[in-house]
């Protein structure tokens, strides 16, 4: 199993760098992992449209969701594809959701009916059954966020990649991320945040404490702020912590296996 790190800005894009997206491939599967505003570039870096096998959203937030709408075009436009239609996984409401987007963007000829239906299979996944992709068993377990959201398990054949999507400091998140060969969790916030942005994010120091607690063997911090601070914080916390740690940025690729792997 191999991650590549396509986006990894919180609400708005850092510079050089969109928000939410991952790229798990096995074998010859691939499997895209939420789609933010600014990843499809980096996306075709390393895959033309027609070899994704599937796509996977966490939650409705549109740092997680809007590249859906140009990789659509892409699908329907792009010369050459020997595909043009993929599967695409939404949380529960994702299909109202896309309803409504789709009656905003369809223009002149265009149908809001198949806007979205002509490129993607579109189907909500239950949280509470795991799903099977290609590239492995996915379970999910809702997060501490102000909509919902769902963290998920992908197991494949010899690793383990755990992402937390969005998150707030939650318990029940340690079982769920335990012995992940790659724990990828967000640190959006800085640590003098008020109470009220932690109900849906984690720190920098949170999100390696969680990672500690979990007994990941490589952790990836994402959803982050670019700044001085955040880069000071992290060479800190690295000394302290007893895995691999580092920044999510596009094109970093991981090797996930339990034995860890070089970028």
């Amino acid at each position: 199993m191999h991650l590549i790190v396509l986006g990894g800005s919180p609400a708005s894009p850092n510079p050089g760098q969109g928000c939410s997206g991952y790229l798990v491939a096995e074998n010859d599967a691939t499997l895209l992992v939420d789609c933010g505003p600014g990843i499809l570039p980096e996306l075709l870096r390393h895959r033309p449209l027609d070899r994704l096998d599937g796509i996977i959203i966490t939650h409705l937030h549109q740092d997680h969701v809007l590249d859906l709408v140009p990789l659509r075009y892409g699908l329907k436009y792009a010369p050459g594809l020997q595909k043009r239609r993929v599967s695409v996984w939404l949380p529960p409401g994702g299909l109202r959701y896309l309803e409504r987007l789709a009656r905003v963007l369809s223009l002149d000829a265009e149908s809001s009916e198949t806007f979205f239906t002509e490129t993607f299979a579109l189907a909500e996944y239950d949280p509470d059954a795991p799903l099977t992709t290609a590239v492995g068993h996915v379970s999910f377990r809702r997060t501490r966020h102000w909509v919902p959201c769902w963290a998920l398990r992908i197991e494949g054949q010899r690793a383990t990649l755990v992402y937390l999507a969005d998150t707030g400091w939650d318990d029940s998140l340690l079982p769920f991320a335990r012995d992940a060969d790659l724990l990828i969790v967000e640190a959006t916030l800085f640590p003098d945040a008020e109470p009220a942005a932690r109900e849906g994010h984690l720190d920098l120091l949170q999100a390696i404490r969680l990672a500690t607690l979990s007994h990941a063997r490589r952790t990836l911090i994402t959803h982050y702020w670019n700044s001085p601070a955040t880069v000071a914080t992290l060479s800190t916390v690295r000394e302290q912590f007893p895995g691999t740690v580092e920044l999510a940025y596009p094109g970093l690729t991981i090797a996930v296996s339990p034995q860890g792997g070089e970028p």
